[in-house]
């Protein structure tokens, strides 16, 4: 499957997700008075099909091929099939020239991205014996015009278009597993059960969100949940079950001496014991309530088990998180969306704000106090005991590790004025170098010119302070994602 992939993904000690199947459609387009005039025209168009089809089965999709759409009558005809298929993605394979007819009404009636595919067979004709019939067997651009054209003037967008040759072309089959990837996204959004328990932190007026837009923009699912549901679970955990999975934990996590950060230990039994304790709970609730994520903040009264619990989450929550499971505190529902997009890409999206600048070597440290994606680790993640969390109240196990280094993406999922959504996207390199010992995620993030400027810019775009962090440069991918769902994007370059 071309999806990227982190250097944990298939670690048996993370309990990976399945993998998402989208449904992707494919029609051929060609025009039908070319068949009775160039015998074996249409079968060497079927076959064309049949190869492109192939490709986009490559990259672990169900995929609907509704044949050849060639006339008016056929497109009306395909229309109520294409809806009934309940597709995430449509793929409008341009064989021959084919009159706009063809997609017009599909166009303006589908709302599902649809994306013109032009792939030629041959690299080049041959000049010195071409002929008509070979011209129409390479004509695969010849309608792109007609068809964005007829795009926009049925009031859609013009769609996006893939150009390249049907055989020997890795960029074009890079493209289709991008498309593919993103209707991954697309069908996970729209079936999506984000749990929700508690509140934000009530100063943090960024992180409030409407639930009935979250599902009016992305068609997800906010299910409201209790912080007892998980106490419960914590209160009825197997000894064996907590023994497996402190054994797992210690397998997976370093576990260090404290270096200068007076508030950390090395990790002790007891944290251990509840860290375990409530990820075997976690697991439990998660699978009981249906859940694709969770948001959450909840307090709890001093020296209660509820406090002891939900403020022990991040351990248990890191874990689920990197199996496929977006886990995000300080109840940020905005943000919990965008490590979702980012995992169903398969670049990691972990929970993220920015911490200081290192204004000597020019990059700013990027990490959060809260659950993490561990499949994006540089090295062995750390657990540290916690004598207290910053601004927060309980003390236990924190999760330290810093982001692969390498090429970077953050998504910042905003709320507007006018109750819309927009993203906030920038590209940057983690780099090379120590990070602070606090128990935190730290990543250090270097973004282009410099570091004043690129946060003047980013801050301009009114972004909130928690973003999702994955790896690889994939902004433009994200992108196309807003735009597929008429939420506003911008990239700050």
């Amino acid at each position: 499957m071309n999806r990227p992939t982190s250097g944990f993904e298939t670690d048996s000690r993370i309990k990976k997700r399945s993998n998402t199947v989208p449904r992707i459609g494919v029609f051929g387009v060609g025009y039908s008075k070319y068949w009775p005039q160039f015998e074996g025209l249409y079968q060497q168009m079927l076959d064309k099909q049949e190869v492109f089809v192939n490709k986009v089965k490559k990259n672990e999709v169900e995929v609907f091929d509704f044949g050849m759409v060639d006339d008016v009558k056929s497109a009306y005809d395909v229309l109520p099939k294409l809806k009934a298929a309940n597709l995430d993605l449509i793929f409008c394979d341009m064989l021959t020239y084919a009159t706009s007819s063809t997609f017009g009404i599909i166009i303006k009636s589908m709302d599902v991205p649809i994306v013109l595919v032009a792939l030629q067979p041959d690299k080049a004709l041959n000049y010195e014996q071409a002929s008509t019939y070979k011209q129409l067997y390479n004509d695969d651009i010849c309608s792109l015009p007609e068809f964005t054209g007829v795009a926009v003037r049925m009031g859609r967008k013009a769609p996006d278009v893939i150009v390249g040759t049907l055989h020997d072309d890795r960029d074009s089959e890079d493209e289709i597993a991008e498309y593919c990837n993103i209707a991954r996204v697309l069908h996970d959004l729209k079936n999506a059960r984000i749990g929700h328990i508690g509140h934000p932190i009530e100063a943090m007026l960024d992180m409030h969100s409407d639930a009935t837009m979250l599902t009016a923009h992305f068609g997800l699912h906010i299910v409201q949940c209790e912080e007892n549901e998980i106490v419960s679970k914590y209160e009825k955990a197997n000894s064996a079950d907590i023994e497996a999975e402190k054994k797992r934990i210690l397998d997976f996590f370093d576990t260090p001496d404290p270096v200068s950060d007076p508030i950390s230990e090395k990790l002790k039994p007891e944290d251990l014991e509840v860290a375990a304790r409530v990820s075997v709970a976690l697991e439990a609730f998660v699978k009981e309530k249906d859940l694709t994520g969770l948001a959450y903040y909840y307090e709890g009264a001093e020296e209660s088990i509820t406090r002891r619990v939900m403020t022990n989450l991040i351990v248990g929550n890191s874990m689920l998180t990197g199996a496929g499971f977006p886990m995000c505190g300080e109840s940020d529902l905005k943000c919990c969306i965008a490590m979702l997009i980012m995992e169903r890409l398969g670049i990691g999206g972990s929970f993220a704000e920015f911490h200081p600048i290192d204004f000597d070597e020019n990059f700013i440290l990027v990490g959060h106090d809260g659950p993490h994606n561990i499949t994006i680790a540089q090295g062995k993640p750390v657990l540290r005991s916690l004598k207290k969390y910053h601004g927060k109240p309980g003390s236990g196990a924190g999760v330290e590790f810093k982001i692969k280094e390498g090429p970077i993406t953050m998504l910042s999922i905003t709320s507007t004025y006018d109750g819309k959504f927009k993203f906030v996207i920038a590209e940057g390199t983690s780099v090379e170098g120590p990070i602070p010992p606090t128990g935190n995620t730290n990543t250090r993030g270097y973004f282009k010119p410099d570091v004043r400027t690129f946060l003047k810019k980013w801050v301009k775009e009114g972004p909130t302070h928690h973003f999702a962090l994955g790896v690889g440069h994939h902004a433009a991918i994200i992108k196309k994602i807003g735009d597929y769902l008429n939420i506003e994007a911008v990239i700050v370059e």
